[in-house]
Order: C-alpha cells, then structure tokens, then sequence
C-alpha cells in the first residue's frame, strides 16, 4: 500500500507517493491481526513524525525545477483572535457560589401579630421587660416599651412570658439519620473514601423525619445538617427551615451559604484504620493533598471564568466543593475534640488561606479560647459532654463559660435529635458552672449562644438569631423563664407565621411517617 504527502509547484496541490508497509492495529483486542502489528514506542513517534515530514519536503525541494525567484511575501495581515466561544450545555460550568438545587420554600400566611407585656431578651444585649413585639409581612417591624399595631393585628398578653429570637442548631443529623433509627434509613456518612467533597447532605434528608416537628416544638427554628464525621472532608451541609414540606428543597433557607463538614481525631483513624490514613499525620496529609489539587483547580477555572474562551476546564465535583472553600464561598464547619487537632486543624486552614468558621464539639476548645478569639473562630459545643472516648476524656463543664468570657463566639449545640430539644437548657447548665469559677454570665449573654452566635456561625446574622426591625420574624414565646428546665415553647413564628402552638393540639405539624394506616371512613371516601 503507498501513502502520499501534499506537494505545492506554485499551482493546485499534487500527490507526492511514499511507500509505506501495510499495518493494522485491532483497537479492542490490540492483538496481531490478520494484518501485520507494528508495535511503536511512544517515545519514537517525533522522531518518526519528523521523519515523515522532513521526507516529504525534501522530496519537494528536489523535484522543484529551478525558477525565478519567489515574489516577496506580503506583509501579514494584524493576527486576529480566531478563538472560538464555545456553547456549553447545563451543568458544564464550575462557577462560585452555584446553587444547582436552589431553595423552593415559600412561607406560610403570617397574620399580624402583637405581643404585649412581656420580657423581650432580644439577644442584642438588651432585654425589654414588660415590652412589646409587632410582627407584620413575615419580618420584626417594631418592638420596645409600647408599638402602634394595626386594628386587625392579632393581640397576645404576654404577661409573665419570655420572647426570644427562635432557637437556631449548628449542628444535627435530623434528616439524614431520620427515626426511626435503623440501617434503611442510615444516609448521614459516605464512608467509602476518606475524602467526599463532593456530597451535599440536602441528598440524603428524608423530609418526614418525625425528629422535625419536636424540634419546632422545642423552639428550634433552623438547623444545619450535616454529614457524619467519619471522612477527613465529609461533604457539604445544608441549612434547613423546621417547616413541614414534601421535599428537601421546599425547607431550604433562601440564600443561605453551605458548609463544608471536615473532621479530625478518632472518627477517619478508626473507619480507615485498614485502608489509611490512619493516624493523624495522615489526616494532616490528608487534607493537605486535597486543598493543592484544590487550588490548582481554583486557577484553572478563574483563568477560564475570566474570557470564557475555548473549552473549559473538566468539572470536579469534589474539587469544585473545596474550591469554593477557597474563595470564602462555603464555611468549613471542622470536628474536633482535642486542642492538638484544632492547632493542627488551624495550621492547614492558615496554609491554604481559608477560614474556619466553628469548631465542633470541641471538648478541649477551653485549652485554645484566646487563639480562637484571636482567629474569629467560633466553637458549637454541648455544655458537659465528655469522657465517652480518649480524645473527648479531657472536658470541663464551664468550656462554653470559658469560651465566651475568652472573647470567642460560644454557640450550644447538639448533634442529638433530643438534645436539640433542651438547648435552652444546655445553655444554662453552662451558666451554673461558670458562678462555680467565679465567672458571671447575664441573660443577654448566654441567649446569644442559642440564637446570635450561632446565626454567626452560618453567616445568616443579618436575617435571623436576634429581634430587631427589619430581621425575619423568627419568634418564641415561652410560659417561663426560658433557662428553667420547667420552661416550654407556648408559641413559635417562622417568617411571622405561627408554625406551633402548644395551646391548639389540632393545627400540630404531623409528618406522614406518623400517620400511618388512615382507614377509609364509612360509607366510602369522599371527594
């Protein structure tokens, strides 16, 4: 068989043959077939190329007959961007801050409401007692000593009750490891890789959880779930309204930023114990390795973001998580219990750039108050928790106290579907130890650790976590003092709409999972 090159003689292209063998390669079987198989070394073919090329030009040159000289060529025209833009499809694009699954959540009809004659702690630092609230068109519009509500407001005596910004939780599991608690349902960690930025826990959260409305009829308004501690990167989170919904989304807070949930210590070692790594210079290593192959991919798509010329970078799904991590977009929410797992923790987050938005759990955080203060980190920690494994063996019953009077954000959570329910009571258990140190924490306080902070801590303080004109009306009313273990949630507004009432057990929100078998009435179903 003869192949040939392309020859110019100042006229139409001729055909210039080259002999060449006959050769086949079978690309499924790469075996010999009926044709010859040439095998080639990769690192032969420029020298071949260059072969083949300078073998045809040669030729060319000698079969030229001699002529007068070429004309000289014309000045070259400007060289003009040919670059191509290319017409991508959907989901081709790792732009910052992309919310593919974006919130569909509509809230309820708010009626306007007043609450009068009772003790506002506002978690601004103030407390107004025997104030006034008014909520109107889903927001806080007005609220101190007396308001001017509208005739048709509806008016509540709050006589010998609290108000409080609704209770806001950094750190649970509802949803993703929903009740009733067995293994069908178990969804919270992909424990198939010690490194999964690349899943959002709104993918795993069974939205007729029945954990949901006990958690509104303890006063919680919003959560962030999260995924398990078992990965050193585990996935993003999602921060949800405790509203009723068929769907994950329709419970989605509008705008709010993900986290990412990373996680030190015990957890990673013992799940890849057998497969690494498995010791916590590996964890180091670990997330280490994964923020370079992160910040090269940041590079690659900024450059491309910048002109969006040619073809794209490939997408990474992974990648495109820490990326985000990178440019400030998504708060790293990072387990940790020992002091030495926060340092190291704090030494990757200062060599890559990025910040740590709140340790969790954070048993040891008391050892490390100031440099937290110093770093604007925040700690989400339970008030006496502890001793139930080595690197949780070190804890003290003021932590919180001590956090707090160090200057750092001190937020209660739970990482416990009851717990959330006795938040306000966690908090106070904390208070009651730090009088035992000598260190006094006021009611303006240590709402803020249940509410502010931890507003802070999901980057949703301008909206919600404190009572002030213009916030989303998210509002308690409680029959007592709201840090006594006697007191209970008589009324809860999301958006101004009331959304639990423990006085008015019909309009309680009951998911489908509690249904159960509803019998057809007599005489047949009625439409």
């Amino acid at each position: 068989m003869r192949r040939s090159c392309l020859r110019t003689r100042g006229g139409p292209p001729e055909l210039l043959a080259i002999p060449m063998r006959r050769t086949y390669v079978d690309p499924l079987t790469a075996r010999d077939s009926p044709r010859r198989f040439v095998k080639v070394n990769s690192r032969a073919l420029p020298a071949i190329v260059g072969i083949l090329f300078w073998g045809c030009t040669s030729r060319q040159v000698a079969a030229s007959p001699a002529t007068s000289p070429a004309p000289a060529p014309a000045t070259p025209a400007p060289q003009q961007d040919t670059t191509t833009r290319v017409n991508l499809g959907p989901g081709a694009l790792s732009e910052p801050n992309a919310d593919p699954f974006p919130s569909t959540y509509r809230p309820a009809t708010a009626r306007t409401t007043v609450i009068r004659n009772a003790t506002i702690m506002t978690a601004t630092g103030t407390t107004i007692r025997g104030g006034s609230i008014l909520l109107q068109n889903g927001k806080i519009v007005a609220l101190g000593a007396t308001v001017n509500a509208p005739a048709d407001a509806a008016v509540i005596d709050g006589t010998g009750k609290f108000v409080t910004p609704g209770i806001i939780d950094t750190h649970t599991h509802l949803g993703v490891y929903p009740a009733p608690g067995v293994d069908a349902l178990s969804d919270g960690n992909e424990m198939t890789n010690p490194s999964t930025p690349y899943v959002w826990a709104e993918h795993s959260v069974f939205p007729q959880d029945p954990q949901f409305p006990r958690a509104l009829a303890a006063g919680v308004t919003t959560v962030q779930v999260l995924p398990g501690s078992a990965n050193l990167i585990g996935g993003r989170s999602v921060v949800l309204k405790v509203v009723p919904s068929p769907t994950v989304r329709g419970m989605k807070f509008p705008g709010a930023k993900y986290g990412l949930k990373q996680a030190c210590g015990e957890n990673p070692k013992r799940v890849y114990a057998q497969r690494g790594p498995s010791t916590r210079m590996g964890n180091v290593a670990g997330w280490r390795a994964q923020y370079v192959l992160a910040e090269a991919y940041r590079r690659r798509w900024d450059k491309w973001l910048a002109d969006r010329k040619g073809d794209p970078p490939v997408r990474d799904l992974g990648l495109e998580t820490l990326a985000d991590v990178l440019r400030g977009n998504i708060f790293v929410q990072w387990h940790c219990y020992s002091a030495a797992d926060m340092e190291g923790a704090m030494e990757v987050a200062d060599e890559f750039g990025f910040k740590v938005r709140s340790f969790h759990h954070g048993v040891e955080a008391y050892k490390l108050a100031d440099i937290l203060a110093a770093k604007g980190i925040s700690a989400s920690l339970w008030s006496d928790w502890g001793g139930f494994k080595i690197e949780a063996m070190d804890g003290v019953r003021a932590n919180l106290a001590l956090i707090h009077n160090a200057g750092a954000r001190a937020i209660v959570h739970s990482d416990d579907a009851s717990g959330m329910q006795r938040l306000n009571q966690d908090a106070a258990k904390s208070v009651s130890e730090a009088r035992g140190l000598g260190i006094n924490i006021p009611d303006e306080d240590a709402i803020k650790w249940i509410t502010i902070n931890a507003a802070w801590a999901l980057g949703l303080e301008d909206r919600i976590g404190s009572l002030e004109p213009g916030k989303n009306a998210d509002v308690v009313l409680w029959d007592k003092y709201p840090f006594s273990i006697y007191a209970k949630p008589e009324k809860v507004w999301i958006d101004g709409a009331l959304s639990f009432d423990r006085l008015d057990a019909s309009q309680r929100w009951r998911t489908d999972f509690e249904l159960g078998f509803v019998p057809e009435p007599a005489g047949g179903r009625t439409r």
